[in-house]
């Protein structure tokens, strides 16, 4: 078969659009609210909060990607989500495709679209699902082409890369995620992909075999699966309901599969015979989840707000490193996690019994026949089907298979053996085995019990307990209950608890007050060093260094930190801290030994790779930079200060045109917003490269300016003793429009408390640190500066 290849291209695409109103100018802080399961906080992305009922054409920048089987289109303006994808085989969108844009405000902030395949991190739905993300196209080495997205989200600073692959004669999109957490401290987070689909009465999710049982959020309630037989979500569903059917759920519902060890899920229309797969390895993605508005009049009605004449649809959800909606995981300091996703549309086969991303396998036994169906998503040649009941062999065929056709055996089932167990294995032309199902196989899960509500601290029975409530809490983002009273229960039996000591004292560091944290971190220290002078665990030492840091006490930071190194744990996070510490003092070769350290330990730190890209520019090593700027960039195409050194190395040896192109690469992947280059500013200032964060800021879009920008503008000129100029853009911040300013980082307190102290002209400075300290429940501050 010859090969159509992959054509990867970018046009202007008009989409029916119902309008939103602007941004609510005040600050909503959402305290208590509860949002799918964890807190509905939304600080400090804005809210919307109107919906007009009149359409208009609109235009969209639309990223294609094409190949002979697949099309599919992204919208980089509305969150890089998945728009269409179409199967060009069957001649139908394999995802739901919503042919108007029309919100709902349902989302986290707001507006919220149904359709395509929506991306969802750091939590649920995601906070900036309905905004612009950058992108960037690219061909690679082995035919394939991939469209890139990413985001620094805006309420932990964590950062998400995802790039859709198609490659040449394969029929599924493939996805490769990277999350990473570019802060110093530990950051939870989920991520959920969600794919619509279109339904209908004859549509049926397909789970895994083994999956016999199903949570709702937060699992506080179970059912039985695929047949429900008792009471969930209110519904009688006794004495037994398949509510796999569409047809069969009449409220909006949600369930979650509760384990299982295949790496597929999807669903099928049983009259088109066409259906949707999506493939992971359920060692890092185990979620499996279906959503419903329901098949009653509520839900018809809810299809009707977000569509025309499209619809109805579900939800056909896969979560990594989570199982639950919320079940969030940590993402340990400059820690990058890494994992691929396919989703393919497949045809004929039904209820999927096993697939990878490669061949898809379905099995029924009807009477005594066994129907074998083969699906394959590239050209497959020399694969045997091994078809067996117990030490009988009962079919054994070699085929080649192409993505046009589908292999189908009607195998005869002996009467004289147990024909309730088979088995179907596939190998290759080696002889590996590809794929398998054996009935053997479907060990159900016991029941599991829904989930309990947490003690009140003082009926805790012990200080383990108070530990891990109050940690559950801070992962799971919970909306009502506070960690803290639990970790100062647990002090107040016991002022030497070393965990508690540490999580109060990171929580306190979280919130901004850092002489509170200090004393905590230094009575753990004390406590796990009383009898091991060198103790197995390096975090306490590592959280003084941080505290110490943010108060500017770096010679205190670099020892503790030093200390810190000696453990492993914390041996690449301490010594890129040190690393920093060494290029604020002008100390650039002890920098590298450093930042070496520090890389060798954890290459896929993309801010660690940056600042050796500036060490060595400063000791003069171009050429070395250069090349490290390269890899920099292939690990992580988004990387703003590697694109930013790029800038100032060829400007160093005056090659214009270099320099002006990197340049112009930098802005266009960071669209000159604001918080991209704040962002990237402050991994400057964290080293004392204040010229360079002052650079970084100056190339923002003069539309994109924030007082944020301002206020940290005058900060770092106070620091490089320009006086005048801090002065300007002190009174350039006082003057500069507050609409959405509305400042959470650690890093904002620093440059609004020296606006607080050196303009007495502004008000807007104190009220936008109020805003922070509400924000991170330190009432009492915020009061003051309002």
């Amino acid at each position: 078969m010859s090969s159509f290849g992959v054509n990867i291209w970018q046009e202007p695409v008009i989409i029916p659009t119902y309008g939103v109103g602007k941004p609510e100018q005040n600050p909503m802080f959402f305290e208590k609210r509860v949002y799918q399961g964890s807190s509905g906080a939304v600080y400090p992305n804005p809210v919307i909060e109107k919906i007009y009922d009149e359409k208009y054409d609109q235009e969209y920048i639309a990223l294609y990607l094409e190949n002979r089987y697949l099309k599919i289109m992204i919208l980089p303006q509305l969150g890089g989500r998945v728009q269409m994808a179409y199967d060009k085989i069957k001649k139908r969108h394999f995802i739901y495709y919503n042919q108007v844009i029309k919100p709902a405000l349902v989302g986290l902030t707001g507006p919220w679209i149904s359709g395509g395949i929506e991306f969802n991190w750091p939590q649920h739905h995601r906070p900036s699902t309905f905004e612009p993300v950058d992108y960037q196209i690219a061909e690679n080495a082995d035919g394939s082409k991939t469209v890139w997205v990413n985001e620094v989200e805006r309420m932990f600073g964590t950062k998400g890369m995802a790039g859709f692959t198609l490659h040449p004669d394969k029929a599924y999109l493939e996805i490769k995620a990277q999350l990473f957490n570019r802060t110093p401290l530990p950051q939870t987070f989920l991520w959920w992909a969600n794919p619509a689909v279109k339904v209908n009465d004859d549509y049926q999710s397909v789970f895994p075999p083994d999956v016999n049982a199903v949570f709702d959020h937060g699992k506080r309630d179970v059912s039985d699966f695929p047949i429900a037989t008792g009471t969930y979500y209110k519904v009688d569903y006794s004495p037994g309901t398949d509510i796999s059917r569409y047809k069969n759920i009449p409220v909006p519902t949600s369930y979650m599969a509760i384990n299982s060890k295949y790496d597929f899920m999807g669903g099928y229309e049983h009259d088109s015979r066409a259906g949707l797969l999506h493939v992971a390895s359920h060692h890092v993605s185990p979620g499996k989840k279906q959503w419903t508005w329901g098949y009653g009049d509520f839900g018809q009605a809810w299809d009707r707000n977000l569509t025309d004449d499209d619809g109805p649809y579900i939800e056909l959800m896969t979560g990594v490193f989570t199982d639950n909606q919320p079940d969030f995981s940590w993402l340990m300091p400059y820690e990058e996690k890494s994992f691929t996703q396919y989703f393919l549309p497949y045809r004929e086969l039904g209820v999927v019994k096993n697939a990878n991303q490669d061949i898809l396998l379905s099995a029924e036994v009807r009477a005594d026949k066994l129907a074998i169906k083969v699906m394959v998503t590239s050209v497959q040649q020399n694969l045997t089907i091994n078809v067996s009941v117990g030490k009988a062999v009962l079919f054994v065929q070699t085929i080649d298979l192409t993505p046009g056709n589908i292999f189908e055996q009607i195998v005869s089932l002996p009467t004289d053996l147990d024909t309730t167990t088979y088995t179907v294995v596939i190998t290759d032309s080696s002889g590996s085995e590809v794929l398998k199902y054996a009935t053997d196989d479907e060990v159900k899960n016991e029941m599991p019990a829904a989930a309990k509500p947490a003690l009140l601290p003082h009926e805790v029975e012990n200080n383990e307990q108070l530990f891990l409530t109050g940690q559950h809490l801070e992962q799971y983002r919970h909306a009502t209950y506070s960690p803290l009273p639990y970790y100062e229960e647990a002090l107040n039996r016991d002022d030497k608890d070393i965990r508690c000591n540490k999580a109060l004292g990171a929580l306190y560091m979280r919130k901004g007050k850092f002489e509170q944290a200090e004393p905590l971190f230094r009575k753990a220290i004390e406590t796990i060093t009383a009898r091991n002078p060198n103790p197995y665990d390096g975090e306490p030492y590592y959280n003084l260094g941080l505290c110490l840091q943010y108060q500017g006490r770096l010679t205190e930071a670099y020892n503790a930190f030093y200390k810190a190194t000696w453990n492993n744990a914390w041996k690449d996070t301490a010594y890129f801290a040190i690393a920093q510490i060494d290029v604020a003092q002008k100390k650039y070769s002890l920098g590298l030994e450093h930042i070496n350290q520090a890389i060798d330990r954890n290459a896929r730190n993309s801010k660690a790779w940056a600042l050796k890209i500036t060490i060595l520019r400063k000791l003069g090593q171009a050429e070395q930079a250069l090349q490290v700027c390269a890899e920099a960039i292939t690990r992580d195409r988004f990387n703003l200060n590697a694109l930013f050194e790029k800038v100032q190395l060829y400007s160093s040896v005056g090659d214009t045109p270099n320099a002006d192109t990197a340049l112009q690469q930098l802005l266009t992947l960071s669209r000159g917003t604001a918080h991209s280059h704040i962002a990237y500013a402050l991994d400057y200032a964290a080293a004392g490269c204040y010229e360079e964060a002052l650079q970084l800021l100056s190339y923002i879009d003069s539309a994109e300016t924030s007082p944020l920008v301002h206020y940290y503008a005058a900060l770092y000129n106070y620091k490089l003793n320009k006086q005048n100029d801090a002065a300007y853009h002190l009174e350039k911040a006082a003057e500069a429009n507050p609409y959405l300013c509305f400042p959470n980082r650690l890093e904002d307190i620093e440059a609004l408390q020296f606006a607080v102290r050196h303009n007495a002209n502004d008000g807007k400075a104190p009220y936008y640190l109020g805003n922070l300290w509400y924000d991170k429940r330190q009432y009492d501050d915020a009061i003051t500066c309002w």
